[in-house]
């Protein structure tokens, strides 16, 4: 008998599936091996490439900026492979969107974006083997099963290795993936299982990973000096003082094109160090022009947004009901004002990238969010083609969004243009602080009231932050559908919005991060108000709805009420504490997922908060892929959103940012960092992402704990140690 005709032929499979992301299969025929060794490994298609020896190698689609994908997109492929994830090997996929789709680490998008199409990856090349297999043997295909690393005949328990399958699969009409049957999770061994990151060995023994690792024969160093004031002007510099330095090769002043996230205007020194071209820019004596927003200043914000929030606000987004008459006739009524500051990404490694200029070619080794937003940028910078542009996608020392925007890259490949050799871009810390795409400030005017039964019956926030016109600042938008919109009968959103000329950008649960803090501490303050305990007040709050709103909108109330018990009951809530010592709870949707978290928090008589535990519920589907990452990803966001909480601003001053460096810009330190407790709710879903919705809710957790403890309230952040005092 023989092999069974499946699915489309392998012209009408491309043709399918060119517009779905990473699913175009790359079929080469092997070539003949050289006597003596091995045969190359065989491409079964853009992912996946097994060796006579049966090592599977398997390419990683997306970046890895230490959330795990890496380690997490191949073994959603190696499951349905069906093979040891000891015998598989992972190397990053570089930037090519024509094989793999889009290639980008962000909005905790990289489990709901390949779920289904990486599985059907490994299904595809898992049912190719068994075709080959079939048609060795002369048997039908469906008379053949697998187990891991092989092909079974089942009637006569025959079995060929992988390995010396791969080379026959070359050429062969490949199956269509949506008809590719998946595995039940019921027989799942790769999913589901703790698994380690495949190159943490490299990373705690210092291996050569990241993009300040990477050298090139020929290779320069450079720096790249901006203007304080963004996107201000370079008036005079003195190229000779710095040219005179040993070992600066070159100095390159650059207009800058328009917008700041392509090319801002600067001075470039390149140099055989990067101490050398550190010492060269050090020279430079640089002039700036004057700019407009030279005069802004967080002070300068902070007055014009009490002013605007005092008055008639610029437009209203949403107004449901009768928020005036339901205040009027509420029993208690709150009012409150909150702010949060600019901040920084403040990774551990500093933006850097290193390119090649030649020929009208550019090749870029960059440790990038989003490579092919970097090599639009350098399209438009360098004036070359899309195709000329090759981009190898490094691991990241951390991003949390600030590698979405790919400046550096524009700027290393313009800098490579114009040096005539290999350069290597490296940023200071000073650079990367002072030169952030910062999370906005923004400000927020509530008023609310509960009724006798402690129910709220009206809700009003003007809401106050950056724009012109209509427009919001880029991240500094708040949605009309924001939690508790659709629960409150009568909500009105009013916005005035004031221009700023700061760079901001999406900084990791973008929103969330801040704005769960307000809702939730004021949210608590109408739990106090009504005399209702806090957990109570808020399952009353989202009552007995399953689901509010449609598609990416909607709000399942039922998801959020069962992190929300579950936190409950894994904290004790409820329990008593020492004096000084209180429990606050919050919840936060985004990002698709539902956490819920609860923080036990201690205050000092010298005002300082001591973080004793966090718990956390979290609600992200019917499978955790890896629960090892998945727990690391949720203990990382809530260290992360304590550090911003407790120590974290940028304070913008004659257009400028203050902070420096780790000294005034704090990061949460071993000895602040508190035990967090991780607890799953597995719902009916599709899994998604992890890297961001575990965050927002451990703000306003920490800030009511600090409210049960001391009976003060925080409405600014970061917490003011000294408004705390009682000694």
């Amino acid at each position: 008998m023989g092999v069974q005709a499946i699915g489309a032929s392998r012209r009408q499979f491309i043709k399918a599936t060119a517009s779905a992301a990473g699913l175009v299969l790359a079929f080469r025929f092997t070539p003949p091996a050289r006597a003596g060794q091995a045969a190359p490994a065989t491409p079964l298609n853009a992912y996946v490439r097994i060796g006579s020896d049966g090592i599977v190698t398997i390419q990683a689609r997306n970046p890895d900026i230490g959330q795990g994908v890496r380690t997490m997109l191949p073994m959603l492929i190696a499951e349905e492979l069906d093979v040891d994830w000891a015998d598989v090997r992972v190397e990053q996929a570089p930037s090519d969107p024509s094989r793999f789709g889009r290639q980008s680490a962000g909005g905790s998008q990289s489990t709901p974006m390949n779920w289904d199409e990486l599985r059907q990856v490994g299904a595809v090349a898992r049912l190719m083997l068994i075709q080959a297999a079939a048609l060795a043997w002369n048997c039908e295909v469906g008379e053949c099963a697998t187990s891991p690393g092989k092909v079974i005949h089942t009637a006569s328990g025959r079995s060929a290795a992988y390995g010396a399958l791969a080379s026959q699969c070359a050429g062969m009409p490949a199956p269509d993936r949506t008809k590719v049957a998946l595995k039940d999770a019921r027989d799942y061994r790769i999913i589901g299982k703790p698994t380690p990151q495949y190159d943490t060995a490299k990373i705690v023994t210092g291996a050569p990973l990241y993009g300040m690792d990477v050298r090139l024969p020929g290779m320069l160093y450079a720096t790249y000096a901006k203007a304080p004031v963004y996107g201000a002007k370079v008036a005079s510099a003195d190229v000779a003082a710095a040219k005179a330095v040993r070992g600066v090769r070159g100095v390159f002043i650059s207009e800058g094109l328009a917008g700041i996230d392509n090319l801002s205007p600067g001075v470039a020194v390149v140099a055989d160090s990067w101490w050398a071209a550190r010492k060269g820019r050090d020279r430079l004596n640089i002039k700036w022009a004057d700019h407009p927003t030279s005069s802004q200043s967080s002070a300068g914000f902070l007055a014009q947004a009490r002013a605007l929030g005092a008055g008639e606000p610029q437009r209203t987004d949403r107004n449901d009901g009768d928020v005036d008459k339901a205040l009027a006739g509420a029993v208690k009524v709150v009012e409150a004002a909150y702010d949060y500051p600019f901040l920084a990404h403040a990774p551990m490694e500093p933006q850097n990238c290193t390119a090649v200029f030649k020929g009208g070619k550019v090749e870029l080794w960059a440790p990038t969010q989003n490579p092919d937003s970097g090599r639009q940028g350098i399209v438009k910078a360098l004036g070359v083609k899309p195709e000329d542009v090759a981009i190898n996608v490094i691991r990241s020392g951390g991003g949390f969004g600030r590698r979405l925007i790919n400046d550096f890259m524009v700027e290393s490949a313009w800098i490579a243009q114009q040096a005539g050799a290999p350069v290597q871009l490296v940023w200071s810390r000073e650079d990367d602080l002072a030169h952030d795409f910062y999370r906005p400030a923004s400000y927020h005017f509530l008023k609310a009231g509960v009724d006798a039964t402690g129910q709220v019956v009206g809700w009003r926030n003007h809401f106050v932050g950056f724009g012109e016109g209509t427009e919001f600042i880029r991240a500094g938008q708040l949605a009309p559908t924001e939690f508790p919109s659709r629960f409150v009968e009568n909500f009105r959103l009013d916005v005035s919005l004031m221009p700023c000329g700061v760079p901001t950008g999406y900084l990791r649960a973008p929103g969330s991060n801040a704005v769960a803090f307000v809702m939730q501490s004021f949210i608590d303050e109408l739990a106090h108000a009504a005399g209702a305990d806090p957990v109570a007040f808020r399952l009353k709050l989202l009552g007995d709805r399953k689901m509010v709103g449609e598609g990416a909108a909607g709000y399942n109330a039922e998801r959020m009420a069962g992190v929300l018990k579950l936190v409950a009951e894994k904290s004790g809530w409820g329990r008593k504490l020492p004096k000084g010592s209180g429990l606050g709870v919050a919840f936060h949707f985004s990002h698709r997922g539902y956490f819920a978290e609860v923080v036990e928090a201690a205050v000092a008589p010298s005002g300082q908060v001591k973080v004793a535990k966090v718990w956390v519920a979290g609600d992200v589907g019917r499978h955790i892929i890896n629960p090892l990452g998945a727990i690391n990803q949720v203990q990382g966001s809530a260290i992360d959103g304590l550090s911003m909480a407790l120590h974290q601003k940028i304070t913008i001053k004659d257009g400028r940012a203050v902070e420096s460096n780790f000294a005034d810009y704090p990061l949460l330190r071993i000895n602040e960092a508190p035990p967090v407790e991780v607890h799953w709710v597995l719902s009916d879903y599709p899994p998604t992402g992890l890297g961001e919705p575990a965050l927002p809710p451990v703000i306003p957790a920490l800030t009511n704990a600090i409210f049960a403890a001391t009976g003060k309230r925080i409405r600014s952040l970061p917490i003011d140690t000294e408004m705390l005092k009682t000694a």
